[in-house]
């Protein structure tokens, strides 16, 4: 039987590492990871948004290799259709995948401005208009799920697809004190409490290495 494998970067930084990995957990499928020093070149540039395209994470199953967060997604909703990635109605289906998109290929301001960084906290963070014109879009896409499926979570009571990709802006938040609406704070709450995340964020605080580039006050 072939060893399944998730290969990752810095739980730190790697925004995309986070994703695949909680797709990976919510899906409870049993992997073993495989962690990339962010000091590894390649690594670096893809953290540092200066990278081609991007290579982590990428999941190892069954001698099928898949790199893309969304492709990893779909994979494991194809090999895991019980676990609750997509959502069971159809429109919602539909609604989950496009905001699932809009995060996979938008928000380039909010990734430039606002890294990832776990380990990090600024006060009083001046967010320039672009950065902020993609929280107020976020944060829109956050309130019509909840309004709409009940929470806590974007569809419904259990964490999905959309919610492993909107996790890591959730910690964004938390690491540049950005003010949200009392309903998009409880969505953070309810995505902070997660298991799978605590102990992502848990380990990722354990992390010796630091990017000089990502630690600088903005």
């Amino acid at each position: 039987m072939q060893l399944t494998t998730l290969t990752i970067s810095s739980k730190n930084y790697s925004s995309w590492s986070m994703r695949g990995w909680l797709l990976a957990r919510l899906a409870g499928l049993p992997f073993d990871e495989i962690v990339i020093s962010p000091d590894d070149p390649a690594m670096r540039a893809e953290i540092l948004l200066l990278a081609p395209s991007i290579l982590v994470p990428c999941l190892r199953h069954e001698g099928i290799e898949v790199w893309d967060t969304l492709a990893i997604a779909e994979y494991l909703h194809e090999i895991r259709p019980d676990a609750g990635l997509l959502p069971a109605d159809r429109k919602a289906r539909a609604h989950c995948r496009a905001i699932s998109g809009e995060m996979h290929s938008g928000f380039s301001a909010l990734r430039s401005a606002l890294p990832m960084n776990l380990k990090a906290r600024y006060e009083n963070f001046r967010v320039w208009a672009r950065a902020q014109a993609d929280i107020d879009r976020i944060t829109v896409i956050w309130r019509v799920c909840i309004n709409t499926y009940g929470g806590p979570f974007l569809f419904g009571s259990q964490p999905c697809m959309a919610d492993a990709m909107f996790a890591p802006v959730v910690t964004r938040f938390i690491t540049y004190g950005v003010e949200v609406d009392p309903v998009c704070a409880g969505y953070c709450d309810a995505i902070m409490s997660l298991e799978p995340v605590q102990e992502w964020v848990a380990e990722a605080l354990l992390e010796p290495d630091g990017i000089d580039e990502l630690e600088a006050e903005f």
